[in-house]
């Protein structure tokens, strides 16, 4: 009996009982396993694996256990068994083999008790690591609902807002009859029908109040009804002197100036806004020059748009409509109209409340932010016909000429500084590469990330003096150097550097030309952001050289390309968009025609100076048909647009090209 307390088991019973505990060990662990499994369902996966895998751990240690305490159980009774025979037969000389026999199971036992000892230990631990998931698990919970509050009171406040702007608007329905009264006696008190008409707008006013998730688009649509009602009456009873756009265009306007407010409101409600956010400052002026139909949503709405992969990535296309055409009519009284002016260009600031002429916009509902740059007297105003988001023009309210300079680098980061999200560039000072209105100094900006922006550096250099700088090639179809500093006042030096060399700098084994005949050729088309707290200066380097066989000139759209794009390449261009002529919508749809039909295209005239190309890149389309033509001819327009960067690149992407590239960047 001593020996069976020994061992712990002092008879079969003690045995039953172990087993007993351990079952309910197991039974333990499966129910806590039941209970893990229900609170981590929500839990991350990598969670619930871990607790999975603690548990199967812990389960297999506790089986290992049991084996081994069943697989001890037939072997010491078969030993105990045995033993006694051999005591009984062979005496005392043969006890202590048998008792060397006992003290190897009760090492076993011993060891037994540390595996349990053991699995007690991980099982603790499994429950600890359980209670630190839940705890994350109840955390996460806590952090999504503080969330969830939050995202509410946005909803909220955004709700508020939205209320308040319809409130505003009925509020504004008396405003609105005054107005009516206005026109009508800007136009005429006898016109009846006219009044019953402004008097119906009035009405759809109070109307929008009602509105919620599409009062804008339904406001936009209802002011081009109600516009163009106006203007149909105004046809009939002769107060256009040809119904035609150029004229509705003067006309409608002129109404729409009885509903702007006045210049200096506008400048005060920027100013204040600005206070708060650049942004919200800008934002408020965009929607402004929209709702006045200074930007003609409707029309740029037409124009098409679409990307296309390349080498360099994405790269924009689009096909712009939103410039009207003039109607014949208007273009002969174009010719006989006395020569004027006032306002001497497009830009000049007298165009703010201009009533227009034929040749001349009308610009009564136009708006503009007067700002300082560079110490002197500059406007903020948005294109009428904005290529991209929030393409905004920056001028100087004098009328000078376009110049690149030093001054140009310090105010393209004087307007940065006023607005950190928006882009801003300046149009080389050259002809052919400096497109259009050379005469008035200006800038573009907006709100907008062109392709070249993303385009990586594909090769850094260190410049002796601005080490500090970061300095590189831009992996890009044109010539452009990319500077980078949180300092603007190193990008400027650096780039003023920059600039005088190129100047002055000549290569004729790559055909580049200082200057020829006292004329010169090299300057810079620069664009500057702000990318975090880093400023970045891209310098596009330009040439304008021209040759008997490049009379358009050499770094520009050479003849190949004509068809899509003869005209030059500025600012807007050279960022990765391309601004193609309207003229193309037909042509493309006429072309896709003549590709399904297998008609030849040299047989109609509009479309045979796209033949060459369609027989290039033909052959790379067996599986044209009715349903993918457009795409294709999308994807082999975007092709030529490429081909026209790589065009107006001085420095070409080739092994030569980088190398020459390298030459001048080894100068500096």
């Amino acid at each position: 009996m001593s020996f069976w307390r020994k061992i712990g088991l002092a008879d079969a019973t003690s045995v039953e009982a172990m087993k007993a505990e351990i079952l309910a060990l197991r039974q333990e662990n499966s129910a806590l396993h039941d209970t893990q499994s229900k609170h981590m369902k929500q839990a991350h996966d990598s969670c619930l694996g871990c607790v999975r895998e603690t548990a199967m751990s812990f389960e297999s240690k506790v089986a290992v256990i049991s084996e081994q305490l069943q697989a001890l159980r037939p072997e010491l009774i078969s030993c105990l068994r045995d033993s006694k025979q051999e005591i009984l037969s062979s005496g005392d000389s043969y006890r202590d083999h048998v008792m060397r026999q006992l003290t190897i199971v009760l090492d076993n036992q011993e060891q037994l008790k540390e595996s349990i000892s053991s699995a007690k230990t991980s099982r603790e631990m499994a429950l600890a690591q359980i209670v630190g998931l839940i705890n994350d698990l109840k955390s996460a919970q806590e952090h999504a609902r503080r969330d969830l509050i939050g995202q509410y009171s946005e909803l909220s406040k955004a709700s508020q807002t939205i209320s308040d702007g319809l409130v505003s608007l009925k509020e504004n329905a008396d405003t609105q009859s005054s107005v009516s009264k206005r026109i009508v006696d800007q136009i005429g008190s006898g016109h009846e029908d006219l009044k019953k008409i402004l008097n119906a707008t009035q009405g759809v006013v109070e109307d929008i109040s009602f509105l919620n998730k599409y009062s804008e688009s339904i406001w936009e649509a209802i002011k081009l009804v109600w516009i163009n009602e106006l203007l149909d009456d105004a046809a009939k009873r002769g107060l256009l002197e040809h119904n035609s756009v150029v004229y509705r265009d003067l006309f409608d306007t002129k109404l729409m100036d009885c509903l702007m407010p006045r210049p200096g409101e506008v400048v005060k409600k920027f100013e204040e806004l600005y206070a708060k956010s650049p942004q919200e400052a800008t934002d408020y002026f965009y929607k402004l020059s929209q709702d006045s139909n200074y930007i003609r949503r409707y029309r740029i709405a037409k124009d098409i748009r679409w990307s296309v992969p390349s080498a360099y990535g994405d790269i924009d296309i689009s096909i712009n409509l939103s410039k009207p055409e003039k109607d014949p009519k208007a273009i002969a009284a174009a010719k006989l109209a006395k020569q004027s002016g006032y306002p001497k260009c497009l830009l000049c600031k007298e165009n703010v409340g201009y009533a227009g002429r034929v040749n001349h916009p009308a610009r009564q509902n136009h708006r503009i932010i007067p700002l300082t740059i560079n110490q002197t007297e500059w406007g903020f105003q948005y294109s009428p016909y904005v290529y991209y988001n929030e393409h905004c023009i920056v001028f100087n309210f004098q009328h000078n000429p376009m110049k690149i300079e030093r001054a140009t680098f310090v105010k393209l980061f004087d307007f940065i500084k006023l607005f950190p999200h928006y882009f801003i560039g300046s149009n080389a000072d050259l002809p052919i590469v400096g497109g259009s209105i050379l005469s008035h100094d200006h800038y573009q900006g907006g709100h907008y990330t062109f392709a070249m922006a993303k385009a990586p550096i594909e090769r850094h250099f260190t410049i002796k003096g601005y080490e500090d700088v970061e300095t590189g090639i831009v992996k890009w179809p044109l010539s452009v150097i990319r500077i980078r500093h949180k300092d603007e006042k190193r990008l400027i030096d650096l780039a003023e550097h920059i600039l005088n060399c190129w100047r002055g700098y000549t290569d004729e084994d790559a055909f580049v030309f200082g200057e020829t005949d006292g004329e010169p050729h090299n300057t810079i088309t620069p664009i500057a952001r702000k990318v975090g707290d880093t400023f970045e200066l891209d310098l596009a380097l330009r040439n304008n050289i021209t040759t008997d066989e490049c009379p358009l000139g050499v770094y520009h759209p050479h003849a190949q390309y004509h068809h899509i794009k003869k005209e030059n390449i500025g600012l807007i261009e050279v960022m990765g968009l391309a601004i193609l002529p309207a003229r193309l919508k037909d042509e493309l749809e006429e072309l896709s025609k003549c590709l399904v039909e297998g008609k030849d295209v040299r047989a109609v005239a509009e479309l045979e100076k796209h033949a060459d190309w369609v027989d290039e890149f033909l052959p790379r389309h067996p599986e044209l048909n009715s349903e993918n033509v457009m795409d294709i001819l999308k994807e082999e327009v975007g092709k030529v647009f490429v081909g026209v960067l790589e065009d107006a690149g001085v420095y070409k992407c080739t092994e030569e090209g980088r190398s020459a590239f390298a030459k001048f960047m080894e100068t500096l």
